[in-house]
């Protein structure tokens, strides 16, 4: 059940990009949760497809 909400609510996407960067990135430096957070919404809003956003 915990896998199914944190999936849902899509907590577990830093592990997920954490994982990508280690496996696919070596060299690189994986940046913490809040800079991920920040890159994630940063992405959302300047994104055309995402469409109009009340809040």
């Amino acid at each position: 059940m915990r896998w199914y909400v944190r999936e849902l609510t899509d907590e577990s996407a830093y592990e997920r990009y954490v994982a990508h960067v280690r496996r696919d990135h070596p060299e690189a430096e994986v940046p913490g949760r809040r800079e991920f957070e920040r890159m994630r919404t940063e992405r959302q809003e300047n994104d055309p497809r995402q469409g109009f956003r009340c809040c």
